[in-house]
């Protein structure tokens, strides 16, 4: 066994600063070092190693290169009784087995127990194939010790990536099994950890067996809130006082990272939520009532005897409102005045020349103008303050409103919906209606049942492993598929106008029908490669680690070869002046040591 003892001495020539600062961490650690060529099988994983997984391919590459060169970076354990432990470099030792190797070359150290495994995980977290998961659960354990910033210093990382690793940290381990076998997203992955435990379990029960990230976008998209849209003051640390401001709040995902957004306020916590807005409801009535404003909900008598609006309508009456619907009353509010953004905002799905849309201001700005002088006269005319809110979200605008005059053989009491009405109770005219809405839904329940059988009677034959081509019926059916789903209206516009022609006035048959009978292959083609270029994934995915991006990188070289190796080349010579950098920097320091060691 060969030993080389590693000591400091003194020497003139070193730098006095640097020697002080190494020879204060070695007293500070008591620890001596050793590089000894081990015996493999005298060397043993740490149980408690918080890194579970290995890439195997890179392992076995790992290992062809230790059969060639030998290993070439010692790994560091501690001694235990008459075996040594791994604290790094589990991952040479397994390719050291892999290539057959009879010892290891090893630094042998002495640690204090409680600071083993946060070494590990320092040393495993700062490698490029950690694996999500275990990287946010290691960063958990960090962050009982050290705050976000710190880590992220330690690391390397920004603060953003540390806090949502912590925050995929609280996934549900039914869940984590989706991001380890890359069925979900590491940012979906950290939406669903925003929930409580028994929130994901839900979610987990009601997704079954097959992971269904659709499924999940709308479950989060269920119980989260944009709270740029909220009904109250979001500032406000005195609407719910146990709650505080949202500003401030933990559950804002704005103070956990960029999870929705850069900046983006959405609140998770859905009680807290639901709480501050019927909170901001009751203020809003008392508001009312204090100040003699008329409250206007934005409900229409057709729907008064909707569930939701009847509670709403209720509560109003309860509080001792003389309940208002939109039929009731005439509704003047504040109007906004219109700039050429707006109006090429609003007009960018039309061809519209300059000289268009500068027409489409100039009556816009006639309208405000007009709007406007009604607004600043509305109380003179006879209107009063008012407030119109949703009955859902509660959102609210203050307005001039007038009670509408109705003449005594109008309907004081709100009219049930004709399809709430029992047959009986409808006029004939009325029953005719119903006789042939019901047969329309009727042909609906059929039409469905019929398209649905046939799928499922499909679904169980060898159609899927026909080996024919495919028809023209099946490339029309497919290009309709992706088409419908997946371009969106600029793009349908921009790219497929021209072949489908004016379909505001075609049934969907005919549509279908319009489609085939202009359907070429070139279409199919051009929906193929629409498709390949909104397939890709961008962030922590690129085209050297994501099977999508790498095939997509690959076939674009035959069309932008040249360019492609422009901007390839761009990126070459800022990584090459950044690595000659860091080597003089590493040289220096090298050097450093040497004089130390001398």
């Amino acid at each position: 066994m060969t030993t080389i003892a590693v000591k400091t001495r003194r020497n003139g020539k070193a730098n006095a600063t640097v020697k002080k600062q190494v020879k204060e961490k070695l007293t500070q650690s008591a620890i001596v070092l050793r590089i000894q060529n081990l015996n493999i099988e005298k060397v043993i994983p740490d149980p408690m190693q918080p890194r579970k997984t290995f890439n195997e391919l890179l392992l076995m590459e790992l290992s062809e290169s230790i059969k060639k060169h030998g290993v070439l970076q010692p790994i560091t354990v501690r001694k235990s009784g008459n075996e040594y432990i791994i604290v790094m470099g589990e991952r040479r030792y397994r390719a050291s087995k892999l290539a057959g190797m009879k010892t290891i070359p090893c630094i042998v150290r002495e640690y204090k127990s409680n600071d083993i495994l946060e070494i590990q995980i320092i040393e495993n977290l700062q490698r490029q194939d950690v694996e999500p998961t275990e990287e946010a659960d290691a960063i958990a354990y960090l962050s009982e010790k050290y705050s976000a910033t710190e880590i992220s210093k330690r690391l390397g990382r920004s603060d953003n990536f540390i806090r949502q690793r912590l925050k995929l940290a609280g996934l549900i381990e039914g869940l984590k099994v989706f991001v380890r076998n890359g069925e979900m997203t590491i940012s979906l992955g950290v939406g669903v950890a925003l929930f409580e435990p028994e929130e994901q379990q839900m979610m987990l029960e009601t997704m079954g067996e097959d992971f269904n990230a659709h499924l999940i976008n709308r479950m989060i998209k269920d119980q989260t809130y944009n709270l740029e849209k909220a009904s109250f003051d979001v500032a406000d640390k005195k609407l719910v006082p146990k709650a505080g401001s949202c500003i401030e709040c933990p559950f804002n995902a704005a103070n956990q990272g960029n999870l929705f957004g850069e900046g983006k306020m959405v609140c998770t916590k859905s009680a807290c939520f639901e709480t501050k807005k019927s909170k901001s409801f009751l203020n809003l009535i008392e508001k009312s009532k204090k100040e003699n404003i008329l409250l206007i909900p934005e409900i229409r008598q057709y729907w008064a005897d909707d569930e939701n609006n009847q509670l709403i309508i209720s509560q109003l009456e309860r509080n001792g409102l003389k309940v208002y619907l939109l039929d009731d009353v005439e509704i003047i509010e504040n109007s906004i005045e219109p700039t050429i953004e707006g109006i090429q905002k609003e007009y960018q799905h039309y061809d519209y020349s300059e000289d268009e849309l500068k027409a489409e201001l100039d009556e816009a700005m006639q309208n405000y103008i007009e709007a406007l002088e009604k607004f600043n006269s509305a109380k003179e005319d006879g209107f009063k303050n008012g407030i119109v809110f949703h009955p859902n979200s509660f959102q609210h605008n203050e307005v001039f409103v007038k009670i509408v005059e109705k003449s005594k053989n109008d309907f004081t009491k709100y009219s049930a919906p004709l399809a709430n009405r029992k047959m009986v109770d409808c006029t004939p005219e009325e029953q005719i209606i119903k006789i042939n809405e019901r047969e329309i839904r009727k042909n609906q329940i059929e039409n469905n049942n019929q398209f649905e059988e046939v799928v499922q009677m499909i679904r169980e034959t060898k159609y899927i492993n026909t080996k024919k081509t495919l028809s023209t019926d099946e490339m029309v059916a497919f290009s309709i598929s992706l088409f419908e789903n997946n371009v969106d209206y600029m793009s349908q516009q921009k790219y497929f106008s021209k072949f489908l022609g004016d379909t505001s006035k075609m049934t969907k048959v005919e549509m279908v029908e319009n489609f085939k009978k202009k359907f070429k292959k070139e279409i199919f083609h051009k929906l193929i490669r629409y498709m390949l270029t909104k397939q890709v994934h961008f962030g922590e995915s690129n085209h050297v680690n994501n099977l999508t991006n790498i095939s997509f990188y690959n076939a674009m070289q035959g069309y932008y070869k040249s360019k492609i190796a422009g901007i390839k080349k761009e990126y070459a010579d800022k990584r090459s002046k950044r690595e000659a950098r860091l080597k003089e920097r590493i040289t220096v320091l090298e050097k450093q040591i040497q004089e130390l060691n001398e």
